[in-house]
């Protein structure tokens, strides 16, 4: 049944992006940006609607009233292709730092230039580093928005080591405005590089926003800490679930290093 659950549910969720793509591209790219941004988000609405009647998986997401009004950096932890997008309907004018070559593919592209992301290339991260903090004080000082950054870079499993870089840090000290960790374990349920979607809850948390202002250590140790406490917590609560989820290793060795015990 998991197995069929899952099936169906990622045919459903590809489905809905290609139909929704073709259906509101007309408005889509005759609309301003800001009316336009109704189309990605009813995309992500209906995707976790489908997400739970289909798999199963249900999402609370709590402490919206921690999201400054203007421009922030949005911090969520990585776990998943699920906290991608998740989090989009709850904020204005997301701002995303994306891979130059998304922007070439046909189609896809065109959605996102037409939301003004930040492509990078990767090649040289000094470099790009700059770019992206000239980019991004740009578009946060003409339209307010709100950029949406990963702390680690790169998805990582529940549960495993941190793995924090240095790039939200240089962003942080240059653009002056809060940032708002965001708490999950978003990855029992929809593993990364995995076709598997287990049923449950998705907690989130918005956490309280880190104000502008403080030295890059201080930052950083504020950021690493109350991210990955409040994500310990929410592991915990999910192991101790009425039905909890599969566990991956990185998981269970955590468990255990907070000193709650579980199989595998």
């Amino acid at each position: 049944m998991l197995v069929l659950r899952s099936l169906v549910f990622n045919i459903a969720f590809y489905a809905n992006l290609i139909a929704q793509m073709i259906l509101w591209t007309p408005l889509y790219f005759l609309w301003p940006r800001h009316k336009a941004w109704f189309v990605p988000k009813l995309w992500v609405r209906s995707s976790l609607w489908l997400h739970e009647k289909l798999a199963g998986t249900k999402v609370e997401i709590t402490g919206q009233e921690n999201l400054p009004e203007g421009s922030y950096i949005l911090a969520p932890k990585h776990q998943s292709f699920w906290d991608a997008i998740a989090f989009l309907p709850y904020i204005d004018d997301g701002l995303y730092i994306l891979k130059r070559e998304l922007m070439w593919i046909p189609f896809f592209g065109w959605y996102i230039a037409k939301m003004r992301m930040i492509p990078v290339d990767r090649g040289s991260r000094a470099k790009a580093l700059r770019a992206v903090v000239r980019a991004t004080k740009e578009e946060l000082a003409l339209n307010s928005r709100q950029l949406i950054i990963y702390p680690e870079g790169t998805r990582r499993p529940p549960g495993a080591e941190p793995a924090y870089k240095y790039g939200i840090v240089e962003l942080y000290s240059q653009l002056g405005v809060p940032v708002v960790p965001v708490a999950h374990v978003a990855g029992l349920y929809w593993p990364r590089r995995a076709f598997l979607r287990y049923p449950g809850t998705i907690h989130a948390r918005f956490l309280k926003p880190i104000p502008p202002g403080l030295s890059k250590e201080e930052f950083m140790g504020r950021l690493i800490g109350d991210t990955e406490t409040a994500c310990d917590q929410l592991l915990i609560e999910a192991a101790r679930s009425e039905n909890p989820p599969r566990l991956p290793p990185t998981a269970v060795k955590r468990l255990r290093e907070l000193g709650v015990e579980v199989a595998g």
